[in-house]
């Protein structure tokens, strides 16, 4: 018979950890939501209900204000940073998510969530259940025993480590589980400033507690320790007792929670449905409710982007949207081609009578100064649209859209487009110079998010709630396989074409509003837009390179290098490969110790980045010059 699985989570060491994990490249969303923590913890929790599929669930919160720890010891954890607004704001967000799951959430007056869990591991019956405590912190290994395992999310990644009581043991060099409140009694913790005994670190502590086996028999058998190490324990003996105090989790925390309610139900998927599509988890969405998938937005746009590295946060998160969406299917459009060379005239007469129109290239790659022409979009009125397809012969490509370019060149009609130095680059190959004025949907949105995603999918679906066709059904996925635009049959482009002019059309408008209703209209229409000339005659042009002058001064610093790094070597002693940061490694911390507890990688290795040095540099000479070599 197979045992009932109990996963009790430590919710606010998951929520930090997976709002950090984030804060380089945050989660926000169109309301200019951080929902980096709200977004881990719910993938978290989900690869947990998928791999383990645990039978009862619970998941333990701290509550407002002190608890009997602060009480006892005020300055307990008073060494912390205030928590951040968006850690705040998430964690009732996250709490109405694990109710929509039925999961019980626990939280009791006084009492942190650790108390809460080992109150909890320790009650449960080891008979019919195994317990996992899901938390990364190391206390928790005082409540391991038979049949209640620590179950630890691994840095930087979905997967875990199960502790038992041999491996909490093995890992810190104890007899028993309950030793570690010992240890982080005499050695401290300095998260949650638990301060130990000063001058004591963990190896120290380790081998007191091999020598006497507890605090009270160390303090009762002080004479047998030795000069400085024996007065730091005398001196500070009650200090010690506070914290191994501290340090202790609380198993008889007073909650009453019957077995029944710890059974893991159905999810809520109204309830769920409803709070993501709040927080635009599309693909998120999908995978928690399997519902069908729509097919994957393009990590390698088209045209070039200015801002690739927002584009970058998109990876998983981009696929099935909310129902209320629309597309292409349900809007109401006109999409026009135009292929012939009245239909062209018509058009330009068309296009030069307007005060502003939008229009947009469709290239055969992503580099307008190397990538060829096959087609030109243009809209100047919500909902129509035309397409025009070009020859794939340079000179006659020319002559097809040479009609179109006194429009381009009118300085009076405002030109709108999405990343529009793209296309002004891409029309200087076939003699058009666009002039006047600008508006660019993408530097526009960057002003009023700078921390969000600017690309036009993106942007639809946040402004307009609409899904535009993606270039992968047109040419297929990245890959050696993947089709250029060239080989696709330009009644399929059209639509696609079309719509790029007409979606960013619609944007525009509602951006254009909100540039001027920010007071952001200086910034844009006076610096902003007029750059994009610049930088595009900067791109045309090129920089000039003194080659000459580039050979000499890598001379120059290669001899400089040379001589930094005969320095390394002399300061080191011995002779050593300094390019190699397993032999720095071994000499800083091995030879020369200049720390008592260097930090490693994964696999045992010191690290030697350069912001591990940066904390040592006033250890040794040697590092400053380590840190002048890289």
């Amino acid at each position: 018979m197979n045992k009932n699985k109990l996963f009790l989570v430590d919710a606010y060491a998951l929520i930090y950890r997976s709002y950090y994990a984030f804060i380089r490249t945050p989660r926000i969303n169109s309301k200019g939501q951080n929902t980096s923590a709200v977004f881990g913890f719910v993938n978290t929790l989900e690869e947990v209900l998928r791999k383990e599929d645990p039978s009862h669930i619970a998941v333990a919160f701290d509550p407002p204000g002190p608890t009997f720890r602060h009480i006892e010891f005020e300055a307990y954890k008073a060494q912390r940073e205030a928590t951040p607004e968006d850690i705040k704001w998430s964690v009732p967000v996250i709490k109405d998510i694990i109710r929509a799951y039925n999961i019980p959430v626990l939280e009791v007056e006084g009492y942190e969530a650790d108390d809460v869990i080992g109150t909890l591991a320790k009650r449960a019956d080891k008979e019919r259940f195994d317990v996992y405590m899901m938390t990364p912190d190391k206390d928790y290994g005082q409540l391991t025993e038979p049949h209640v395992f620590i179950y630890k999310p691994r840095y930087g990644g979905n997967d875990f480590e199960l502790l038992d009581e041999r491996k909490v043991t093995e890992k810190y060099g104890l007899s028993h589980p309950s030793q570690v409140i010992d240890l982080l009694g005499l050695m401290g913790d300095a998260s949650d400033n638990i301060p130990g005994c000063p001058g004591v670190g963990e190896k120290t502590a380790v081998k007191l507690l091999q020598e006497f086996g507890s605090i009270e028999n160390l303090l009762e058998h002080t004479d047998r320790l030795k000069g400085a190490l024996r007065k730091k324990v005398e001196e500070n003996s009650e200090q010690i007792r506070v914290s191994r105090m501290l340090a202790t989790i609380k198993t008889d925390v007073p909650i009453e929670v019957e077995e029944e309610t710890l059974t893991r139900g159905e999810k809520n998927e109204e309830a769920i449905r409803k709070i993501f599509e709040e927080l635009e988890f599309r693909n998120l969405l999908s995978r928690v409710l399997k519902e069908d998938t729509l097919p994957p937005f393009s990590a390698q746009p088209v045209q070039g982007e200015l801002f690739p590295q927002f584009e970058a946060a998109e990876t998983k998160e981009t696929a099935a949207l909310p129902t209320r969406f629309t597309d292409i299917s349900n809007t109401s459009h006109d999409y026009r081609m135009i292929a012939t060379e009245q239909q062209r005239a018509e058009l330009a007469t068309l296009l030069s009578a307007q005060k502003e129109v939008c229009f947009d290239t469709e290239t055969t790659g992503v580099d307008p100064l190397l990538s060829e022409l096959v087609g030109l979009s243009f809209a100047f009125r919500e909902g129509v649209a035309y397409y025009v397809p070009v020859s794939a012969d340079r000179e006659q490509a020319k002559g097809e859209i040479a009609i179109f370019k006194p429009f381009f060149e009118n300085r009076e009609i405002l030109k709108i487009g999405q990343n529009i130095k793209y296309d002004i680059l891409e029309l200087r190959q076939y003699d058009i110079h666009v002039k006047g004025k600008l508006f660019d949907t993408m530097i526009a949105h960057y002003l009023l998010n700078p921390e969000q995603r600017h690309g036009m999918d993106n942007m639809a679906e946040s402004y307009l709630h609409y899904r535009t066709i993606h270039i992968e059904e047109l040419i297929g996925p990245r890959g050696k396989n993947q089709k250029s635009m060239r080989e696709v049959d330009p009644s399929v482009v059209k639509d696609y074409a079309a719509e790029d002019a007409d979606i960013t059309l619609r944007l525009k408008n509602i951006l254009e509003k909100e540039v001027i209703g920010n007071g952001l209209e200086h910034l844009f229409f006076n610096v902003e837009a007029p750059l994009v000339y610049v930088l595009a005659d900067m791109e045309w042009t090129g920089v000039r390179l003194d080659l000459e002058a580039l050979k000499e001064l890598s001379q120059q610093y290669s001899s400089e290098l040379e001589s930094i790094e005969e320095e390394i070597v002399r300061l080191a002693g011995i002779p050593f490969n300094v390019n190699s940061p397993k032999q720095i490694g071994e000499v800083l911390f091995d030879r020369l110790k200049i720390a008592d507890k260097p930090k490693k990688t994964k696999t045992g290795q010191y690290k030697t980045s350069e912001e591990e040095l940066e904390k040592l540099r006033n250890r040794h000479p040697l590092i400053e010059k380590i840190l002048e070599q890289r």
